[in-house]
Order: C-alpha cells, then sequence, then structure tokens
C-alpha cells in the first residue's frame, strides 16, 4: 500500500513500508525509483529485519515535483521520510542517492547509521570524467523534452556506459520505458554530483559533521573511477570503514541478496 509524506515545500513524497525492526530508509540512484526491479527486491529482503522505507525521490514514481528543483528540497524531503520514521533511521544511498544521503548527513539530518553504495565522486585526473559543460546540458535536452537523448548522453557521457548498452536499452521495452519515465529527473542528479565530477580530491571539511558510523561499499568488479572515489570517500570520512566485495558493484545489475546481507549486518551491528 502506499503511503505519503508532505515535503517542508508541500511536495507530496510517495512511499512503500514493509517489515519491522529498526527503520531504515532506502535512496535510490538515477533512473530508479521506488518500483523498480532492483530497489523492490532489496526492499522485500531487508524488511526481515526492519521497517523498510522506499520512497519516490522528487519527480520520480507518485511523488510531486514542484519546481523549481534544489538540493535543499531533496534534503527536506528525506527529511519527512525521517519524521515518517519516527525522528531518525538508518540510510542507504546509491550511487546519486548516496550524495544525496551524505548531504544530508552533513546538513544534520538525524541519521543512525549511513551507508554509502558507490557515489560516483571522480577524484583521480586520470579517471575519465564527465564534460564540463554536463548539468548545462542534460537540462537543455529535457528543458527541449528530448528524453531519450539525455537518457543517451547521462550513460555515456555521465556514467561512461558503452553506447552498445544503451542501445541493447532501447530494444527492451519494459527497461526503456522505465528509463523515460523517470528521465526529466537526470538534471537532478547531474546537480547532486555537479563538483565532486572533477577528478579532484574530496573536500574533507565538507563532511566533518557525518560522524554517525559509515559504510563506504564498493565492488571490486566496478570501473576504476567509481573505486578510487569510494576509497577516497572512506578515507575522508570521520567515522567511515570500506567495504570492497566481488559483487556488489551496481552498474551493471544490483546483487539484491549480497547487498543486503551486508547490509544487515553493518546496521545490526555485525560488521
Amino acid at each position: 500500500m502506499m503511503n505519503s509524506a508532505i515535503s517542508k515545500d508541500g511536495t507530496k513524497i510517495a512511499y512503500d513500508k514493509t517489515g519491522q525492526g529498526p527503520a531504515l530508509i532506502l535512496v535510490a540512484g538515477a533512473f530508479s525509483y521506488r518500483k523498480f526491479p532492483g530497489q523492490v527486491q532489496l526492499a522485500n529482503l531487508l524488511s526481515k529485519d526492519f521497517t523498510v522505507y522506499n520512497y519516490d525521490r522528487r519527480g520520480r514514481g507518485d511523488s510531486g515535483d514542484t519546481q523549481p528543483y534544489a538540493i535543499a528540497r531533496e534534503i527536506e524531503d528525506l527529511q519527512a521520510m525521517m519524521d515518517e520514521a519516527g525522528g531518525s533511521a538508518h540510510v542507504w544511498g546509491l550511487s546519486s542517492g548516496a550524495a544525496l544521503a551524505l548531504q544530508a548527513a552533513a546538513s544534520g539530518v538525524s541519521i543512525t547509521k549511513l551507508a554509502l553504495h558507490e557515489p560516483p565522486f571522480v577524484v583521480d585526473a586520470a579517471d575519465r570524467k564527465p564534460p564540463k559543460n554536463f548539468v548545462k546540458h542534460v537540462t537543455e535536452l529535457i528543458a527541449a523534452n528530448q528524453r531519450a537523448e539525455a537518457i543517451t548522453y547521462f550513460m555515456t557521457q555521465g556514467m561512461g556506459a558503452p553506447s552498445f548498452v544503451v542501445h541493447l536499452m532501447r530494444i527492451m521495452p519494459g527497461v526503456w520505458s522505465r528509463l523515460m519515465a523517470v528521465a526529466h529527473t537526470l538534471p537532478y542528479d547531474a546537480v547532486l554530483l555537479d563538483g565532486y565530477m572533477d577528478g579532484k580530491p574530496l573536500p574533507a571539511q565538507l563532511w566533518s559533521k557525518v560522524t554517525m558510523p559509515t559504510l563506504v561499499i564498493e565492488g571490486t568488479e566496478s570501473p576504476a573511477a567509481l573505486r578510487h572515489g569510494a576509497q577516497a570517500l572512506a578515507s575522508v570520512l570521520p567515522n567511515a570503514q570500506l567495504l570492497s566485495k566481488k559483487g556488489l558493484g551496481h552498474t551493471k545489475k544490483l546483487d539484491s541478496k549480497k547487498i543486503s546481507s551486508e547490509l544487515a549486518a553493518f546496521f545490526i551491528g555485525n560488521h
């Protein structure tokens, strides 16, 4: 059954609540939303140990999309979910969702334990970086209602996916229609990551207030840039550990079983 919270600016934020136990909020990455198959599977597995709040980030699924967009509004959305969960909760963020969860933690949202899953930070000058006008170009494509072009550009130039992967997705009707449905939110993800994909070291002082126990997750099979970003983040956060294991990467397909068992171990306290 769909529930909804009201964010500070009046935007409706839709969510599903399943399971019993400590509260755990899932923050999806680009292209994902609460009914995305991998997200549903992960929520179901985690609901054995937690009360899981699986929500649609603004503009996606059944959530509203009050304009203009600002990162502060997305942080308020996460705070609204936190209020629904009783005022504090564990948080797992994937990719751009990890960047959002990290910024929310830095702004004082009451996160008890934080799991940051492959935030796409580019910290090494030698690693592949998006074009300098990445945010501007994604925004212009969406403003011109060129959704398919925006998806292709975001995936190839932003995420480094080979163009043949995008072509394959285009001929898979179920997959492509899900991507098209949330394509207009790609500028939001681009804004969230702006300044963190330039091949420069991470600004540690920005996150000095992120003192809750934090798990930074990377798959050993992931692209080098993602791995370098995860390793750098774990080293600059005040209370973080790095988890590197095969099968934890997110660029091909989420291994929900593997991820859920690692998250349960961390959040319940055996990590």
